[in-house]
């Protein structure tokens, strides 16, 4: 197989823009560790270095800026910004505070509440709707938001694990199997989901909570979250309309299937409604949309186009699965399998990465022996583990602003976490799902 890897990279047709393409990843990473220019404009970098150096077409390198998720943001920063420009974020910011009195006991609080909500909803959507709630809160008692955001984005990623909806990378796994005859439970995922979730839960109750950032306000910006507002003169008619929209859009995600809308489109509904009821007016809609957001993301959603593209991704996870040898031992297998998508999804989404090392995995499960089952239930949970980069999620990309979040916030609170679930992957994944369940 290590053979084959560097056979096909060293072709004349594809060298070049697998070499262009693992170059700008190298970039990318250099630029966001080292942060001397936005993050956002590394992004742009890339995507036009793709584009000029013609790895990707115009259509292709651009292509990320009409991503589902990209409208899913602006579409509910216009959602958000209305429900705290409204005040409604704080009022309902006071009510969950009563039962948390400590900042502590508030991240606990967050984590399980938004940890098993992603379980049943789309684990960005569940981000996306709660973010302004979190916000308010933390303006409500004075506590530090960028100690509650991340722990929302992290605990959104690992309730994704609770079933085969929370996130998109589980139903990917599971079209993949069913296409062999075989197939995932509803909650399967949960056996090892739950778990990671408990203890990352326990974790950042505890002495994680010390790697959380406490970074001030960036009002310069001027995020709409940011804006300090009397809202005693805001007509309640406009309060619960604004709970209302976002309660009716939740619903919406949360019955995506049944009513057949996508989530994006759900988000737009919500955001059109609050400009015609004249909650919010079109300017106020605008001025709440982070560009910044939308550039770094919709920016190194080209990257990962590219890495799929050029098969400059699946070179990487070949040569590296390639170097374990056929003879490995089902555990050095699972680990290898595992580390790989941890890595990859840092730098490629969550979703991109499943997409791209399901059938790697497949392959790789055919050619051992090994349970496919196993081998893509490692891959998926290893997947979402996009906890130290900011690009790993749509989630982890929307709070950069509003935290005001330095790449290194998400390394060093990230990385923890991505260790905890490896510990707790690795001694449950060969217990439940062994490669070879007759060995």
């Amino acid at each position: 197989m290590i053979l084959d890897t560097i056979s096909y990279i060293t072709k004349g047709e594809v060298m070049n823009p697998i070499i262009i393409t693992l170059g700008l990843l190298i970039f990318a990473i250099a630029m966001f560790v080292w942060e001397k220019i936005p993050l956002g404009v590394t992004s742009m970098i890339v995507c036009i270095a793709l584009v000029v150096t013609k790895v990707l077409t115009v259509s292709e390198g651009f292509s990320g800026f009409v991503d589902s998720n990209v409208i899913l943001f602006v579409a509910m920063f216009i959602v958000g910004g209305a429900f705290f420009e409204t005040g409604m974020a704080n009022q309902v910011g006071g009510l969950v505070t009563k039962f948390a009195k400590s900042e502590r006991q508030l991240v606990v609080a967050v984590m399980v509440i938004v940890g098993l909500m992603s379980g049943l909803l789309s684990n960005t959507g569940t981000a996306a709707v709660l973010i302004p709630v979190v916000i308010g809160i933390s303006s409500k008692k004075g506590f530090s938001r960028s100690k509650l955001l991340l722990p929302l984005v992290f605990a959104a990623a690992m309730g994704g694990n609770l079933s085969l909806i929370g996130a998109p990378g589980n139903l990917i796994a599971q079209s993949a199997l069913q296409e062999m005859g075989l197939g995932y439970g509803f909650f399967e995922y949960a056996k090892v989901g739950l778990p990671i979730l408990v203890c990352g839960i326990l974790f950042y109750g505890t002495i994680g909570y010390k790697l959380l950032p406490d970074n001030p306000i960036n009002t310069k910006d001027g995020c709409i979250y940011d804006k300090e507002k009397d809202f005693s003169n805001v007509p309640k008619w406009k309060q619960y309309t604004s709970l209302v929209i976002l309660v009716l859009t939740i619903l919406g995600m949360i019955f995506e299937k049944q009513i057949g809308i996508k989530l994006a489109v759900t988000g737009c509904i919500g955001a059109l409604a609050l400009i015609l009821s004249g909650v919010i007016s079109e300017r106020e809609a605008l001025s709440s949309i982070d560009l910044k957001t939308i550039f770094l993301f919709g920016g190194t959603l080209a990257l990962a186009k590219a890495l799929q593209k050029t098969g400059a991704g699946a070179a990487i996870a070949n040569f590296v699965i390639g170097s374990l040898g056929t003879n490995a031992s089902p555990f050095v297998l699972l680990v290898a399998v595992f580390i790989l998508s941890a890595v990859l999804t840092n730098f490629m989404s969550n979703t991109a990465t499943t997409a791209l090392l399901v059938p790697i995995s497949l392959s790789i499960a055919s050619a051992m022996g090994a349970d496919p089952r196993a081998v893509l239930m490692a891959t998926v949970i290893g997947g979402s583990c996009a906890y130290a980069t900011p690009i790993g999620m749509p989630a982890n990309t929307m709070v950069m602003s509003a935290g005001n979040f330095k790449f290194k916030d998400y390394v060093k609170a990230g990385l923890p976490l991505i260790l905890v679930a490896t510990i707790v992957s690795l001694v449950l994944l060969p217990i439940l799902y062994p490669f070879y369940p007759s060995v």
